[in-house]
């Protein structure tokens, strides 16, 4: 029995190892945005291809991700499994027991948004009554793959010129790729700086797929 137990616990080791590198924990960031070959995640993440699919083949292993080829291609999407939910577990669990965490995220993340975000619930209630405008600031090929109902898509580095296509008597809502994701903390750091109403949601869109909330592709 206790051969048994110690090879328990030996396997949820190797999972924690897995993930215990702080470009594979990025990966699976862009991963759960949709499909993406290995060429397009290094690109994202800055890294070479070879480095990028070395890590990616760890993920695979730990079945966080999951691939498929597409004639020359690697394509790589998240694995089966609660992995989103693992990862906030993390997140929070970080942020309550780690002092240099909670110095990171009050330092740089709140002195650029320090409202409280929108959470999802709230968000569906007002784009029902159509009180919100909802803001999209990842990359095209992101908002392609999925995305919230109804969203602009505006990525970051468009928003100083497509300010037109904004409204400024209707609050806007941003989200991005997560609830650390830089982008739409500059977008809202951004817009309100402009005379904007602006808030963020509370995390992004992979979490709100997770929670089983519409999604929308692009035609």
């Amino acid at each position: 029995m206790a051969g048994a137990k110690n090879q328990l616990f030996e396997q949820f080791a190797e999972l924690a190892r897995v993930l215990g590198q702080p470009h594979r924990l990025e990966l699976l960031e862009h991963v759960s945005q949709g499909e993406r070959s290995v060429e397009r995640l290094a690109q994202l993440t800055g890294l070479s291809v070879a480095n990028a699919s070395q890590h990616l083949q760890h993920l695979r292993r730990g079945g966080f991700v999951q691939a498929r080829r597409d004639g020359k291609r690697v394509l790589y999407r998240l694995g089966d499994g609660p992995i989103l939910a693992l990862l906030s577990a993390l997140h929070c669990y970080a942020e309550r027991s780690c002092a240099e965490v909670r110095e990171i995220v009050a330092d740089y993340f709140d002195q650029l948004d320090k409202l409280e975000p929108v959470s999802r619930e709230e968000l569906v209630a007002r784009l029902q009554d159509g009180s919100v405008t909802l803001l999209d600031v990842r990359p095209e090929d992101e908002f392609a793959l999925g995305h919230l109902p109804g969203a602009l898509n505006v990525p970051l580095d468009e928003l100083e010129r497509r300010l037109s296509e904004l409204p400024k008597d209707q609050e806007i809502v941003a989200y991005c790729r997560g609830p650390y994701c830089i982008l739409s903390f500059e977008a809202v750091a951004t817009l309100r700086a402009k005379g904007y109403r602006i808030r963020r949601l509370e995390d992004g869109f992979p979490e709100w797929k997770a929670a089983g909330f519409e999604v929308e592709t692009a035609a």
